[in-house]
């Protein structure tokens, strides 16, 4: 599913490839753009409700169509890592959070994205109605011994992370 560009998007002329520190990457030898291929940033939160349980949801689309996630996804410009964890949890779910601390940094590997970095937060549940999106098929609050199998494995981590966390407590 990854694609290549084969020409440049500033002035549309072909690509060749050369060596720019010390990495084989696209380089446009007319206008000198460089393709620097960098991993995608995301976040996910690990959101609670007052009971202690956190919110899983059921993804509609890919990657991992029907399978369960945490919520999040990435980062768009102009927006912190933190601000990303709050309006997908929103639009995902319908929920309104307080970030309560950073879980962790982990990186994935992606059939559709490539490297992927997620940024994972504890997210205080503060408010909103549960909710699906066009996203989303399910969502359900979940104990800790209580998880469904998740795909993605930067999302095991941060759970992992998250639950050793709170045993140390």
């Amino acid at each position: 599913m990854k694609k290549e560009f084969k020409f440049c998007p500033l002035c549309g002329s072909n690509l060749a490839v050369r060596d720019i520190d010390g990495r084989l990457r696209p380089v446009c030898p007319k206008c000198g753009w460089v393709h620097y291929k960098n991993p995608l940033p995301a976040s996910a939160a690990v959101a609670r409700n007052k009971e202690g349980k956190f919110v899983l949801v059921k993804r509609a689309i890919a990657p991992g169509a029907g399978k369960w996630a945490l919520p999040g996804g990435f980062v768009e410009i102009g927006e912190t890592p933190e601000e990303a964890c709050l309006r997908e949890l929103k639009e995902e779910t319908g929920l309104e959070g307080h970030i309560r601390r950073l879980i962790g940094v982990y990186t994935q590997q992606s059939r559709y994205y490539d490297t992927v970095i997620i940024i994972g937060y504890e997210v205080d549940v503060t408010g909103g109605n549960p909710a699906l999106s066009d996203e989303v098929k399910e969502l359900k609050f979940v104990s800790s011994d209580n998880i469904p199998f998740i795909p993605f494995s930067s999302h095991r981590k941060i759970l992992e992370t998250f639950l050793a966390g709170e045993r140390l407590l």
